[in-house]
């Protein structure tokens, strides 16, 4: 099923149930408000939030009105906590080469992850505010999943048990803040700002085949300033697949139900698919002509998230946002 959630004037939204097609929604009820509220208790929500959704899909809710993607938030306007991995091997030594820095030892064996602010998040269509051009603000493309009550010591193989959700994100940053910052030998925190996730939150039965060994075997397409950037493979080079990381997450630590876990950025070996994040291009174009040519975002600058399955229905919606200056 589809869930996604409207702005109503509340810090949290209300939830909606939406349609296959992304056209069509009903207000969720007052027994699930928020999507929170959902994975509080998942095995008691679930099945009348699906039942409506099959109605939904068959034309039975007199309730049903259309979507207008404008007025949602991310399916979480906040969550419990949010964690970012970095399971693409080609990102992560194109992206540290940027910065001068070697990749860790533990490359191929160890999950990267660093937890992220989840206070406030963007909404799909909400603007990137940005203060100063020259902190390097990118876009990084990813998928995320989100989880039930998952306990410490899980195994890898047992991880799919407690993914209810998939999303996608645009997981900001401001490059040129991140060196300095990670070379105090604490980690990301001014250089990561609000992150944004795809208009509808899906279950992974609506992934299909695509969905296989917590991979999602489908091109990640984007787009900056209207011009296709990248259409990557999310599925055969993400080296630590999603169960890997969540394994890795419950080596000393259980995670609560609404926790999202992001795949880090998007990224394949062959160029010709493009790149998930200015800072991939960037390191290329260093390599290749010894300069960096490609800019970071400007104020005005739109970029777009979208993926689709294979009779090219978009599966998440598109995330769409442009940067502006802080208050427009």
């Amino acid at each position: 099923m589809k869930l996604a959630t409207r702005k109503n004037g509340t810090r949290d939204g209300e939830l909606l149930v939406v349609s296959k097609d992304n056209t069509q929604a009903v207000i969720a009820g007052a027994t699930t408000p928020t999507l929170q509220s959902v994975l509080d208790n998942w095995s008691g929500q679930a099945p009348a939030l699906l039942a409506a959704y099959e109605a939904l899909n068959q034309g039975q809710r007199n309730d049903a009105f259309a979507v207008d993607v404008n007025e949602l938030h991310s399916p979480f306007p906040r969550a419990y906590s949010w964690i970012d991995g970095s399971a693409y091997i080609n990102h992560i030594v194109l992206v540290r080469k940027a910065r001068g820095a070697e990749p860790p030892a533990t490359l191929r064996t160890d999950p990267l992850v660093y937890q992220g602010g989840s206070d406030t998040f963007l909404g799909p269509r909400d603007n990137i505010p940005l203060a100063d051009l020259s902190w390097g603000c990118d876009f990084e493309s990813e998928i995320s999943v989100v989880l039930d009550d998952t306990p410490q010591g899980v195994k890898a193989e047992e991880v799919g048990n407690y993914v209810r959700l998939v999303m996608l994100c645009n997981d900001v940053s401001l490059r040129n803040l991140i060196p300095g910052e990670l070379a105090k030998g604490f980690g990301f925190f001014t250089s990561k700002p609000s992150s944004a996730f795809s208009p509808f939150a899906i279950t992974p039965d609506e992934l299909g085949e695509a969905w296989k060994g917590g991979r999602l075997h489908l091109p990640l397409i984007t787009h900056l300033n209207g011009e296709k950037y990248g259409d990557p493979d999310a599925g055969p080079e993400m080296h630590f697949s999603f169960f890997d990381i969540i394994a890795h997450l419950c080596k000393t630590r259980s995670l609560s139900a609404g926790t999202i876990v992001g795949s880090g950025t998007i990224s394949n070996e062959d160029r010709a698919r493009g790149s998930s994040c200015l800072a991939e291009k960037r390191m290329i174009e260093k390599i290749e002509t010894g300069e960096f040519i490609t800019p970071f975002m400007s104020h005005g600058d739109r970029v777009s998230i979208e993926m689709f399955d294979d009779q090219g229905q978009s599966l998440f919606g598109r995330i769409d946002q442009t940067v502006v200056k802080p208050g427009e």
